[in-house]
């Protein structure tokens, strides 16, 4: 990366600006690691945090430890996951209108006996990754189609989802752009309840429960017919995450 791609902020004004590189000055003062993170970085945790640098300041030097722990190859490798992604739950495919990569969950196919905990946290990591390698150019969002049809207490896994959504906030912050959770059964409200309480504010405004009825209506106010998938109305067939093409 460019000396001046790694330093830009596009669409930051001076105040801004200048809390990125005082909190630039604080991590790499800790950290020489910090030295190869790019500044659009650096701003996903300074706005995740309010722009309070002491607060991002600390939660970034917490993620550089975590990925050395998380990922000690640099990369998560099919075979460290091979248990979840046999069982088909996420594929990733398409772009909204903004240019955000789109991952589709399938959330009935999760199977919560048997599941090892620290191969989940590598799946979700592997996950977030691939959805972040395929981002264009300036854009640092995706979004995420939860798709609850057939749902039920087999595929209930609120430890699961809470070390998900604690990954998602934590170490990918400002990532996440949206997420439709669509055909959600009234059982499913109550583990909604209690996953609700682990969601920091801004991660709450992001979740968007849409009606059957209004599915496809609402999925095309963001997505592309030729870019959503043929089981929404679409015309993109499902690709498995560990097969798509960042």
């Amino acid at each position: 990366m460019e000396v001046e791609d790694k330093l830009a902020l596009p669409g930051s004004d001076q105040v801004e600006k200048r809390k990125v590189a005082s909190l630039r000055a604080l991590v790499e003062a800790e950290n020489p690691d910090a030295k190869e993170v790019d500044n659009m970085t650096l701003r996903r945790f300074l706005r995740a945090r309010d722009l309070d640098v002491e607060k991002a300041s600390a939660q970034f030097l917490k993620h550089l430890k975590w990925r050395k722990t998380i990922m000690p190859n640099g990369f998560i490798s099919e075979s460290e996951i091979s248990n979840e992604l046999a069982h088909k739950e996420l594929y990733k495919q398409g772009f909204d209108k903004q240019g955000r990569p789109i991952i589709v969950y399938l959330v009935a196919n999760h199977v919560s006996a048997g599941r090892q905990m620290d191969e989940l946290k590598r799946f979700a990591v592997y996950a977030l990754e691939k959805a972040c390698v395929s981002m264009p150019n300036g854009q640092e969002k995706f979004i995420i189609i939860s798709d609850l049809q057939g749902w039920g207490y087999s595929s209930c896994d609120v430890r699961g989802y809470l070390s998900a959504i604690d990954i998602l906030q934590s170490y990918y912050p400002e990532r996440l752009g949206k997420a439709f959770l669509i055909n959600v059964p009234y059982i499913f409200m109550k583990v909604w309840n209690v996953i609700y309480q682990f969601l920091d504010a801004k991660t709450k405004e992001k979740f968007i429960f849409v009606g059957k009825k209004e599915l496809r209506d609402t999925l095309l106010e963001d997505i592309d017919e030729s870019q959503l998938p043929e089981k929404y109305g679409g015309r993109l067939s499902l690709v498995p995450i560990e097969e798509s093409i960042e």
